[in-house]
């Protein structure tokens, strides 16, 4: 047991430092880096070459982060310099003025057809300046950015969590594949990949409400939850817009375009449905005004104002001004489904790579012009010639991109690093830190181990930064864990891995990454903690609500019940929560 608590120390450490204290995320990180290194030395038996290598490692994997976060700065400050900004936001007005509409048509569809196409966090990267530019406070566009990273994220990057972290995961174990026979991992893989797109239907349909009400209780003058319910058919519309045709092609066509292809559909729906004002509520929702609001809402990036001069002459057409938008859409797409495409993008060539750092065994590795960073810097450069930008202007633009950056910079180059250490603590005589953390876990649940299993996944995201690493670490587990508890290798085995990647999904909802580069697109510092309390909410309502689901599936439709009550008291908690203004101005639960 001593073990699972050492295991458990670097998790503890941030989320008492950064959660809890409101510490900054990099003094936060640096006290887990730090906590991390020397337990993987005096305890986990690791060599200084080891911990060395996994550190080099995380700053190669921080700085292609870096990439992307620079890119997607300097996406949003082109189209702002260029005035091409008035267009989409006048386009947004006339469509609906509501910024809980907006934020379901941004946010939640644009942002799951993003996902779906590049995952690694680029909804976020894309979708929260883009909120910021037509008016979102800062924080408010981070935070309905990440409650979003759910439903989409298992088939993210063209389904990669399914096709590498779960179909790796499980590959190369004698046990699993004699438990499966006559039926081959990867045609295993795709049958739970179908009940991940299922369970993830069942469980976020929803998440468009709960984002809205999570909007106006922490960002709206009136500070209810009352107020985002309020579009409830519409979310609950734009909800099953994606999550139906999400489901259908995840369950016929497998697991590389229900993302990509539910959030097009969605928008295909959603967008003319709300044109015509279908569903739309009477009231209309606005932030309150700057000076009345939260200062720690915002950050250095601002939106532009009504009347700024710009450098663009004359008006902009809303397809000329979505210009950059649709074309990282559709690179991001052709460099991902493309074979010649991304064969040539992926390529030795392409690749920049350091193997066997420090003689451990540890390799580190870039694939810069496959990354989503090149193609963002791409659409920028391009902008140019779209918006007819003079060079001065397009100047200022990389200066304050720059800036933004670097400011992101110490945090990542904290947390990632401790991250690879706390990964690779497994090259000598014990089990690394997250197995045996899970495995403590596993030994105190028992039966009732279906019920937990998403909180590991989610766990396992929330250490690694990403889904696919989590499926990757944890899905044998799993299996082998279902198998210890008595459920059969074929139903009940399978639907506790099926609960690891929908956990896993829900963790990136908090995740440290994801939370340190969507607040460094929208130069928000510092304000990390704050973020990840508000998402804990709707990330707590994923997986109990998933393990429910779960465990009326294995054992019986009994916990169906559970779960409807589950779903009616989350809804209801926050419907009777008010809320208050805490001394320091920022918005707490109520008491």
């Amino acid at each position: 047991m001593i073990y699972v608590l050492l295991a458990a120390v670097p998790i503890l450490v941030v989320f008492l430092l950064l959660v809890v204290m409101r510490f900054s995320a990099k003094l936060a990180m640096l006290a887990a880096y730090i906590a991390t290194v020397l337990i993987a030395l005096s305890v986990w038996g690791q060599s200084a070459g080891t911990v060395a290598a996994a550190t080099v490692n995380g700053i190669v994997t921080a700085l292609t982060l870096l990439f992307i976060i620079f890119g997607a700065i300097l996406v949003v400050q082109t189209v702002q310099e260029s005035g091409a900004i008035r267009a989409i936001r006048r386009g947004f007005t006339d469509l609906s003025p509501d910024r809980r509409i907006q934020t379901i048509i941004i946010a939640w569809l644009f942002g799951c057809m993003i996902e779906g196409a590049s995952g690694f966090g680029t909804p976020a990267a894309v979708a929260a300046p883009l909120l910021v530019a037509i008016g979102f406070p800062a924080m408010a566009a981070v935070l309905v950015t990440l409650i979003i990273q759910s439903v989409p994220v298992s088939f993210g990057a063209v389904g990669t969590p399914m096709l590498v972290g779960v179909q790796t995961g499980l590959s190369g174990s004698p046990a699993v594949e004699q438990a499966i026979a006559p039926t081959s991992i990867f045609d295993y893989m795709v049958e739970v990949a179908a009940h991940v797109a299922l369970l993830h239907t069942l469980v976020g349909f929803v998440i468009p409400l709960l984002m809205v009400g999570m909007l106006t209780r922490f960002f709206g003058a009136n500070r209810s939850f009352m107020e985002g319910f309020r579009v409830w058919k519409f979310a609950l519309f734009a909800g099953f817009a994606f999550t139906l045709p999400y489901l259908l092609v995840g369950w016929f066509l497998g697991p590389e375009f229900p993302s990509l292809l539910g959030g097009l559909i969605g928008l295909l729906i959603v967008v003319p449905a709300a044109r015509r004002g279908f569903l739309l509520p009477s009231d209309t929702f606005d932030f309150p005004p700057r000076t009345s609001a939260n200062e720690h809402w915002f950050g250095t990036v601002e939106p532009e104002a009504d009347d700024a001069t710009r450098d663009s002459a004359g008006d902009i057409s809303l397809v000329h001004a979505w210009s950059p938008y649709i074309l990282i859409a559709l690179l991001l797409v052709a460099t991902r489904i493309i074979a010649p495409v991304k064969a040539a993008l992926t390529s030795p060539e392409a690749t920049i790579v350091l193997n066997d750092i420090f003689g451990s065994g540890i390799n580190a590795s870039a694939q810069l012009l496959y990354s989503p960073g090149a193609i963002l810097i791409l659409a920028s450069l391009l902008s140019v010639f779209i918006y007819r930008m003079r060079p001065a202007a397009y100047g200022r633009v990389w200066v304050a991109s720059a800036k933004t950056m670097v400011a992101a910079a110490p945090a990542l180059l904290l947390a990632v690093p401790m991250v690879q250490v706390f990964l690779n603590t497994g090259r000598g005589p014990m089990e690394s830190m997250p197995i045996v953390l899970a495995q403590g876990f596993s030994n105190l649940a028992g039966a009732a181990w279906p019920l937990f299993a998403p909180l590991v996944g989610a766990l396992g995201a929330f250490i690694a930064g990403s889904n696919t690493i989590s499926n990757m670490m944890f899905s044998l587990f799993q299996f082998s864990t279902a198998e210890q508890i008595g459920l059969t290798a074929g139903w009940g085995a399978m639907m506790v891995v099926v609960l690891q990647a929908v956990g896993g999904a829900a963790g990136n909802m908090i995740c440290v990454h994801n939370v340190v580069a969507a607040s460094a697109v929208v130069g928000l510092t510092d304000r990390e903690g704050e973020v990840i309390r508000m998402t804990l909410i709707p990330m707590a309502y994923y997986v109990v609500q998933a393990g429910l689901i779960g465990m009326a599936f294995i054992y019986s439709g009994w916990w169906a019940i559970g779960a409807v009550l589950w779903l009616l008291l989350v809804v209801g908690a926050m419907s009777r929560n008010k809320g208050h203004v805490s001394s320091q101005g920022s918005t707490a639960p109520a008491e």
